[in-house]
């Protein structure tokens, strides 16, 4: 994007900053992220949001800054500036909103950059699991006692097993018979493990579990670090919305203890890392021991199955409909990936059993 294109749009947004340059971060798949220098002492993030895939975009964005503002709320004797960098800070537009929506070209937001903080795109060794999972905690300790109902659901049934077998049905019949024959050997074992993958499910309608603020998308690069590998906070909040705390901790122990790329083809490199489960697990127990019900600590590890399990059922869901969802890179690449986390999932029962 041209610099000029995007400095008026940053200028749109009330930070009393001048802009000096900036430069495209390449960490997220769906928005468009820069970092943006200023002459004061003080860089931001500023972000596109792809309001294609995010239908309510001011929805989102009042998500984002509520949850913020609790958070900032339990910090009570931290300074403005301390506060700008452990938690994240989001900056007006001159028309008083915290996002700017310029006709043709998108909805944008504006937050504070934390300084001198780190991302990991992997995990390499247990004390970053283990903050990883403090961070986590800390974020659902934080906002143990916000009214989730104040939250819109920014992805629908994003997380509804029924849904994602009603999809998966759907695409069952419709599927072309080679892809349908390639496919066999998980659709016996989908329906082998369906009673199973809907218990989380049903203990939420059914009120057993209670429904939280929960973050939705809780990859270890979603964890800010500061240069001593210590957790600041969790960043990325799009996708925060009502949901039971098993998501997020299933979705984390599904992206970090994959010993192997999510599409890797010889399944013999895919395992579940029991030592970032342990390491993960006790971080995050750290945090939340004394704030999670007795339901919800005993499904923990089936959380980690049933994440894992739904993100296969989706591949295999697309690659039955002939890949319209996910990006491939050639014909079996969502079959691939379904696989990879199918054997996840058989690893991590020899493991945990």
């Amino acid at each position: 994007m041209e610099a000029n294109t995007l400095k008026n749009i940053f200028n749109e947004f009330d930070h009393k900053s001048e802009y000096i340059s900036h430069s495209e971060l390449n960490s997220g798949h769906i928005n468009d992220t820069f970092l943006v220098k200023t002459k004061e002492d003080r860089n931001y993030i500023l972000q596109k949001i792809n309001h294609h895939i995010f239908k309510d975009v001011p929805g989102l964005v009042n998500n984002k800054v509520l949850t913020s503002e609790h958070i900032k709320s339990k910090y009570p004797n931290l300074s403005e500036e301390a506060l700008n960098q452990k938690v994240l800070s989001f900056v007006k537009s001159k028309t008083t909103d915290f996002y700017y929506h310029k006709e043709n070209g998108g909805f944008w937001n504006v937050m504070i950059f934390i300084d001198n903080s780190v991302t990991y795109e992997v995990v390499k060794d247990t004390k970053i699991a283990f903050e990883g999972g403090k961070l986590l905690g800390q974020f659902l300790n934080d906002t143990s006692d916000f009214d989730s109902s104040q939250l819109i659901a920014v992805i629908p049934n994003f997380h509804d097993m029924s849904f994602r077998f009603k999809q998966y049905k759907s695409a069952v019949q419709s599927a072309l018979k080679t892809r349908l024959q390639k496919a066999g050997k998980y659709t016996k074992l989908i329906a082998n493990l369906k009673e199973e993958m809907h218990i989380l499910q049903n203990l939420k309608e059914n009120g057993e579990i209670p429904t939280r603020v929960t973050h939705n998308d809780t990859k270890i690069s979603n964890s800010l670090f500061d240069k001593n590998s210590k957790g600041i906070c969790m960043i990325d909040t799009d996708t925060v919305m009502p949901g039971i705390i098993h998501y997020d901790f299933g979705d984390a122990i599904r992206t970090i203890c994959n010993t192997a790329a999510e599409d890797e083809k010889d399944l013999s490199k895919v395992e579940f890392n029991l030592e970032y489960y342990k390491a993960y697990k006790k971080g995050y127990l750290e945090k939340t021991k004394d704030s999670l019900a007795e339901t919800e600590l005993k499904y923990l590890p089936l959380a980690a199955k049933t994440m894992i399990f739904i993100m296969g059922l989706r591949f295999l869901t697309d690659y039955l409909n002939n890949d319209t969802y996910y990006k491939t890179n050639y014909p079996e690449h969502n079959l691939d990936r379904a696989r990879n986390q199918f054997k996840l999932i058989e690893s991590f029962v020899e493991k945990t059993l």
